[in-house]
């Protein structure tokens, strides 16, 4: 299926010369090759050329200089594995797991959220003669059925157009603390096998590296044997090894390789709990342990970039940079806003809910000669467009996707039209029930509350909600001293235009806008 479905993407490249991109005419000896950088949990203010003064970030930074910095784009979902989902396949979240939608992350056990038969980003580079990776975390499951964790772990990246996969299978937050290669445990052994055991097995699992209790949550291990493959993971080492992977990678399809263009998604485990920076980065930011990973993650980018441009393919590479959701007021976050750190700038709210926080993404786009340096862009973008660009940037044509929910934004890039390219985007927290709505200048949310996080003790992971805005001196006129008014309106509507970080709920005073948010909102919700 998948075969014919190429077939037709080469016939109708072969056709279109000129795919919706404006002047840009890309040849097939020139096409550009892709680097996809998509940060864990970076928010909309953990970035120096985002506002941040508490950390440096110098490589991050050079990025926006000599590219196009975007403050209106966004992730489809405010949590990781749905939002990734949706970058991979150009289908909104709420179209997965047949149609029932996936909201949360996925479990240690999932199998492979993405039908193989379904086009991803990965394919559209493949089917365009590029050589293709996944490096990073994972976090969409492995496997038909619940993952055993036998190998192979098939069906995975491998067979959804990646010719390559090296990384952390989940994330570095939950098991197994071991590395995978394509379909295989780095270190496995027959002999001692990785096998699941579940929660509360102390005694029996594998050890892991110890941390602090300052570096956040981490899930205990639920899997024993499989000693060598654990002992060659380590929680202040993941990032170092990550991108002397990238380094690897790059270099080998500019030396051994060079016939092919090719497309790196690198999905960097940070900046996600826990907060385990390398020795040369420990104690170095403004922002406690949340700051120096932050550092450590422009150092990777570092390394990415410095390689480019040594193997002299810099010139004629796409760089994009951005992150999978917001950030989230976990332990390390509440210590960064101590140290006076905005992780989400003043955008109201955090990762898993559906408030701006949790999904407006730092967003960066260098193309050289494409894309004009030191640019600025407010264009209403997403995640999930990104399947339709790849599809324009390699010279095959958008419009030829079946049921797809990207948009090709690829003039948003190369051009500065005011003219909005996107008119409405569905955005999804972690519950369904605030499955919500941007639509030109209105964002409308069907219920009260972000529909994400609520904790707000000092012993809790994952704060959020009123007592989390509160925290960090946000204001909305539905809460009070912390907490939702008993007056509060039963669903939420902002004029972003006027409000973008949500102060003032407009909406007992736009009925009409809200009947007709409402009426598009439930076109999308799934089907009871």
């Amino acid at each position: 299926m998948k075969n014919n479905v190429f077939f037709t993407l080469k016939l109708s490249a072969l056709l279109t010369l000129l795919c919706s991109i404006g002047a840009l005419d890309i040849e097939a000896q020139s096409k550009p090759n892709v680097v996809y950088i998509l940060v864990d949990d970076l928010g909309y203010g953990d970035l120096g050329c985002y506002g941040a003064t508490k950390v440096k970030t110098p490589n991050i930074d050079k990025l926006a200089n000599e590219g196009k910095i975007f403050t209106d784009a966004h992730s489809a979902s405010a949590v990781c594995t749905p939002s990734r989902y949706a970058l991979l396949t150009g289908q909104y979240p709420v179209r997965g797991n047949n149609g029932k939608g996936i909201w949360g992350p996925a479990a240690v056990t999932s199998e492979l959220l993405i039908n193989t038969e379904q086009i991803t980003i990965a394919d559209v580079f493949k089917n365009s003669g590029y050589s293709t990776a996944a490096l990073g975390k994972w976090h969409l499951g492995f496997k038909k059925g619940e993952n055993d964790w036998q190998e192979p772990l098939s069906p995975g990246p491998n067979d959804l157009g990646f010719d390559y996969y090296y990384g952390v299978p989940v994330v570095n937050s939950a098991p197994p603390y071991v590395y995978v290669e394509n379909t295989s445990v780095v270190g496995g052994d027959p002999n001692d096998p990785l096998i699941f055991v579940g929660r509360g097995k102390d005694k029996e699992v594998t050890p892991i590296t110890p941390i602090p209790p300052e570096a956040s949550q981490r899930t205990q291990n639920m899997f024993k044997g499989a000693v060598k493959a654990h002992k060659l993971y380590n929680d202040y080492t993941v990032g170092q090894v990550l991108a002397g992977k990238a380094v690897e990678w790059i270099t080998k399809q500019t030396t051994s390789n060079k016939q092919n263009p090719f497309f790196l998604y690198f999905a960097t485990t940070h900046i996600h709990h826990p907060f385990t920076p390398g020795t040369n980065f420990q104690g170095k930011s403004d922002a406690e342990l949340y700051g120096d990973f932050i550092q450590e993650l422009d150092w990777m980018v570092g390394q990415v970039t410095s390689t480019l441009e040594k193997q002299g393919v810099a010139d004629n590479t796409l760089i994009i940079l951005t992150s999978d959701n917001g950030a989230m007021l976990n332990l390390g976050g509440r210590n960064a806003v101590k140290a006076g750190h905005k992780i989400n700038g003043d955008l109201l709210g955090f990762k898993f809910g559906v408030w701006e926080g949790g999904h407006r993404i730092p967003f960066i786009a260098k193309w050289p000669g494409k894309i004009e340096p030191g640019t600025v862009s407010d264009q209403l973008i997403c995640n999930v467009d990104m399947l339709a660009t790849f599809m324009a940037v390699t010279g095959q044509n958008p419009n030829s996707l079946d049921n797809s929910d990207s948009i090709n934004v690829l003039s948003a890039f190369i051009d500065n039209s005011s003219e909005p390219i996107r008119n409405e985007l569905l955005l999804a927290p972690h519950k369904s029930t605030h499955l919500s709505l941007r639509k030109g200048k209105w964002m409308y949310i069907p219920a009260k509350g972000s529909g994400g996080f609520h904790g707000s003790k000092p012993h809790h992971h994952a704060w959020g909600g009123a007592a989390a805005v509160n925290f960090v001196g946000g204001k909305n006129s539905d809460m009070e001293n912390g907490k939702l008014k008993e007056t509060a309106q039963p669903a939420q509507l902002y004029d972003l235009e006027k409000d973008k970080y949500q102060t003032t709920n407009v909406y007992n005073q736009f009925p009409e806008v809200v009947k007709e948010m409402e009426s598009i909102l439930d076109t999308y919700r799934p089907k009871k």
